[in-house]
Order: C-alpha cells, then sequence, then structure tokens
C-alpha cells in the first residue's frame, strides 16, 4: 500500500510539472509603477525585476527572454512564414498612464491576427522610447508593441520601431489625450473608437522568434513579430509618450537579452508570392 502510495505521489508530482512549464504567456502584464522601473541604481531596475517577487522570476532566471538584437548574422531568411494576417477592426478604447508607459486597450478587442493557425485577439497596445529590440545593435526612437491573446491565453506581439523624422498619423490622432493622461492618478481615459489599422506596418517583411513580454513577469513562449520596415515620428510625439516614466532613467526600455541559441527569422516573400 505504501508503494502504491508513493507511486501515485510520484505520478501527481509529474503531471504538476508537465502543466507547470507548458503554460504559455498571458497577456497580463504587471501595471503597478510602483513596483518597478527603469533605473540602473533604485534597485528595482531590469537588473533586479527577477528579486522583486517570486512570481517574476523568469525576468532573470528565463532563457527565451526579450527584448533581443536582430543581427545579420543571427538571422535566417525564410519565405515560408506567409504574410501577417490582420483583420482588424474599429473599438471603443480607453488611454491609460500606467507610470510606466502609456497603454491603449480596446474593449473586448479589435479583431485578430493569424499565426500558424491560431487566431489571437488583440487586445491593447503601448510604446517604449527608445526602442527595446535592435538591428544590427542599433536603437530606435520609439517601439509600439501590439499585444494579441489567443482563446487559450497564448500571445502573440507585433513590434513596430521609428526613426525621428515625420509625424506618425496614429499617434498624431492620439496627441490631444496623451496630453491630458500625464499622471497615473487619472486612471483611464476614454478615447472613443479607435482602428487599429491605423497603425502602418508598410511592409511585408518581418522578424520572427519566441521570446517574452518585455515587463514583470517576462512570462516566456510569446511569438514575437518584429516588422523590419522602421517607420518615423517626431520628437515632440515620442515625449508625450515619455511623461509616463516616472524615475530618472529617461526610458522605459529594457536592456537586450540573451539569444540562447533561439531562432530568429526574416520572412522575405519570394518573387512568386502574390498575396
Amino acid at each position: 500500500m505504501a508503494k502504491l502510495t508513493t507511486q501515485l505521489l510520484a505520478c501527481i508530482f509529474f503531471v504538476v510539472l508537465v502543466v507547470l512549464h507548458s503554460c504559455p504567456a498571458t497577456a497580463q502584464e504587471v501595471e503597478d509603477e510602483s513596483e518597478f522601473d527603469y533605473s540602473e541604481t533604485s534597485g528595482r531596475g531590469p537588473a533586479r525585476w527577477g528579486e522583486i517577487h517570486p512570481e517574476w522570476a523568469a525576468c532573470s532566471n528565463g532563457t527565451m527572454q526579450s527584448p533581443i538584437d536582430m543581427s545579420n548574422e543571427r538571422v535566417e531568411i525564410v519565405s515560408h512564414l506567409g504574410r501577417l494576417k490582420r483583420s482588424y477592426n474599429p473599438s471603443n478604447a480607453t488611454l491609460r498612464n500606467r507610470g510606466h508607459d502609456m497603454m491603449l486597450r480596446w474593449e473586448g478587442g479589435a479583431g485578430t491576427i493569424e499565426i500558424n493557425g491560431t487566431e489571437y485577439v488583440l487586445q491593447q497596445c503601448h510604446w517604449h522610447s527608445p526602442s527595446e529590440h535592435t538591428i544590427n545593435g542599433r536603437k530606435y526612437a520609439l517601439e509600439v508593441h501590439m499585444v494579441h491573446e489567443s482563446a487559450d491565453g497564448q500571445v502573440a506581439v507585433v513590434g513596430i520601431m521609428y526613426k525621428i523624422g515625420r509625424p506618425d498619423s496614429f499617434l498624431l490622432s492620439l496627441s490631444d489625450h496623451l496630453a491630458t493622461v500625464t499622471d497615473i492618478t487619472e486612471g483611464e481615459r476614454v478615447v472613443g473608437v479607435i482602428d487599429p489599422r491605423h497603425i502602418k506596418i508598410g511592409s511585408r517583411k518581418y522578424y520572427r522568434y519566441i521570446g517574452s513580454l518585455t515587463v514583470p513577469p517576462c512570462h516566456e513562449n510569446v511569438v514575437w513579430s518584429i516588422v523590419r520596415k522602421v517607420r518615423t515620428v517626431t520628437r515632440e510625439q515620442v515625449r508625450l509618450l515619455r511623461v509616463a516614466v516616472h524615475d530618472d532613467s529617461d526610458t522605459n526600455a529594457r536592456p537586450p537579452q540573451p539569444i540562447n541559441n533561439r531562432s530568429i527569422q526574416l520572412f522575405r516573400p519570394d518573387d512568386k508570392e502574390k498575396n
């Protein structure tokens, strides 16, 4: 009987381990700015995130963390991934200053993106400055993350980077709202119907790799698609987004993380593709 009990407990333990290690990332990023920041000297900066709470341990010991640098020698050029299949639609949205970033959240989602046969619903987007991902070591002025979640809780993020230049039309449409949400005590501001199709991509080429959320709890198994084309934004538009950051680092970009032999692919359509 004792032997049977021991075997049963061992089986239960194995099942628990499997469940824990197979849990997908979720789109639930931490939203309390007092918990962490981006300063190197505060004790709550990126190098210490994994020590603040046990459930944030992946920030320190994860093996598939984001962001990363996408250098030419690491990237495999492929044509089989297919175009990003976006089926977005206008939806009511709210704007919130989360202290560490500005977040635009669509109520009930704003359409879907399809990746490898799985549909992910667009939940929210937020901005980091400077960019978190880099290309051949180069940072850009801004990066937007469009966060999607599937029915079973898997996360897919589309990232777009910006350099200083002409104004971005989507941010231009939000300027008045951004100017009024300069403090986290103001809560969420209803901004009405927002069409995510106005977030321009402008290129069929994109990088694809498996990573993590770039803020605590740094959950892994996030499917990243980083658009290859770098778009433009003005300094004033970046400034409006930066007012959310309440520390001395003047940034809300997590430093690049180790690649750890992960596959990084660059989708480039072949000449025969017509869709």
